[in-house]
């Protein structure tokens, strides 16, 4: 299946899509997607700081692709960066940590009025964005979307979907949603672990930083209404069924952007919404063993990468930015995420996103390139500027696209 973007103004810039960060691994991952997914009309450039990594990369793409305009610019080139955005509707970047090397970018499409994707899990870096440029792309009408791969597709689309599942089927509003972590096989990507590392250095030294990594509402607009207040039950326990669950990671992330999404339909998912995320670990004895283990294990490990002299040794042992496991072994990856969402009719919505991919890699190249191309074509809330999230921008556009490329996206009641 191709795709091939017909949106308003498309012959107007000499671009539909500029991928910024080609070169990286999640960027050539993506590189291939849109080469084999995108029409040849499609007009799509590579961007990066080096010439000839560029052409490697390029050199290893197949049919209109291997002609692919080359845009060598740094990510602290913020002339280049404006002229970048100028040129094309659309930029997807992949130059992480985005905290780092993310903020001049993000305005200069806010300021051209170019549609803009990311895949970061960085609060700071998503607080800032908005800060800095929402009401810039609200007036210029670029759609500035955060988040666009495993960090946070799935849970953004299967709370959207569930909310709407209910909506269209008579059961209310959605209460208390926690979405389970039911599979998980592959890596965190070495750009996630080192945007994981720049936040936790910046809370180590400021305290107001610190507290707001920790706020579950970080992202909400100002003038949103909080109705998840109660924001901190646990995320270790056992289920009703007998199931056992412990902390799921990027939770810290993904908690407060689902959040936003709900503030920006101005609470539509419910005045009673509250919601978490956790990892399924199984039943019984094993099951809570692994649970408790879980639960010590996670924060002992947020607090072992923020030591400084402990630096050189995540250094040898976790992946770099741009660095990522071979093929066979992304082979091996699946996912899939559950949101089970109570509601105000007292019927259950379970809302399921997942995939037989790799989460960090493979799967997050699909979800980035299939978002670029939606925004490409204008699709999902092609009218509303700002810094958005996946759902609030693309919605059911992105979970059918993400369905014809062999996703599992279902919704179902009790």
């Amino acid at each position: 299946m191709t795709e091939t973007p017909h949106g308003p103004g498309s012959a107007a810039r000499e671009f539909d899509i500029v991928l910024f960060g080609a070169t990286g691994f999640v960027g050539r991952l993506t590189a291939e997607h849109l080469a084999s997914r995108a029409a040849p009309d499609v007009r799509v450039a590579l961007a990066g700081r080096n010439r000839r990594r560029l052409e490697s990369v390029r050199a290893g793409l197949t049919g209109a692709a291997a002609d692919w305009p080359l845009i060598v610019v740094d990510a602290g080139d913020e002339a280049g960066l404006r002229a970048m955005a100028a040129r094309t509707r659309v930029v997807v970047t992949t130059v992480g940590p985005y905290a780092t090397h993310g903020l001049p970018l993000v305005r200069a499409c806010a300021e051209a009025g170019t549609d803009y994707a990311d895949l970061t899990g960085e609060v700071l870096f998503v607080r800032r964005s908005i800060d800095a440029a929402d009401a810039t792309a609200r007036r210029t009408g670029a759609r500035i979307v955060h988040s666009c791969g495993f960090d946070s597709i799935p849970s953004d689309l299967a709370v959207l979907r569930a909310a709407v599942h209910a909506h269209e089927h008579g059961l209310g509003e959605l209460t208390d949603v926690t979405s389970h972590v039911r599979r998980m096989r592959g890596g965190f990507s070495g750009g996630t672990i080192a945007s994981a590392r720049t936040q936790l250095a910046e809370a180590r030294a400021d305290r107001a930083v610190a507290r707001t990594m920790l706020d579950p509402h970080a992202l909400d607009p100002a003038d949103s209404a909080r109705t998840d207040r109660r924001s901190s039950r646990s995320r270790f326990g056992v289920d009703d069924d007998g199931g056992w669950f412990g902390p799921f990671v990027m939770a810290g992330y993904n908690e407060p952007l689902v959040r936003r999404s709900n503030a920006l339909t101005g609470g539509a998912y419910g005045a009673r919404f509250r919601y978490r995320e956790v990892t399924d670990t199984g039943r019984g004895r094993r099951g809570a063993l692994r649970a408790r283990a879980l639960r010590r294990a996670t924060p002992l490990a947020f607090a072992a990468l923020s030591v400084p002299v402990l630096d050189p040794v995540w250094d040898r042992l976790l992946p770099a930015a741009g660095e990522g496991p071979s093929e066979s072994a992304r082979a091996a990856g699946r996912f899939l995420l559950e949101a089970v969402a109570g509601t105000t009719s007292g019927v259950t919505v379970r809302s399921r996103v997942g995939a037989e991919l790799d989460p960090g890699y493979d799967g997050t190249a699909v979800m980035l390139g299939q978002a670029a191309l939606a925004l490409a074509a204008g699709e999902g809330d092609a009218g509303r500027g700002g810094v958005l999230t996946p759902s609030i921008a693309l919605g059911e556009s992105l979970a059918s696209r993400l369905q014809a490329q062999g996703f599992d996206l279902g919704v179902t009641t009790g």
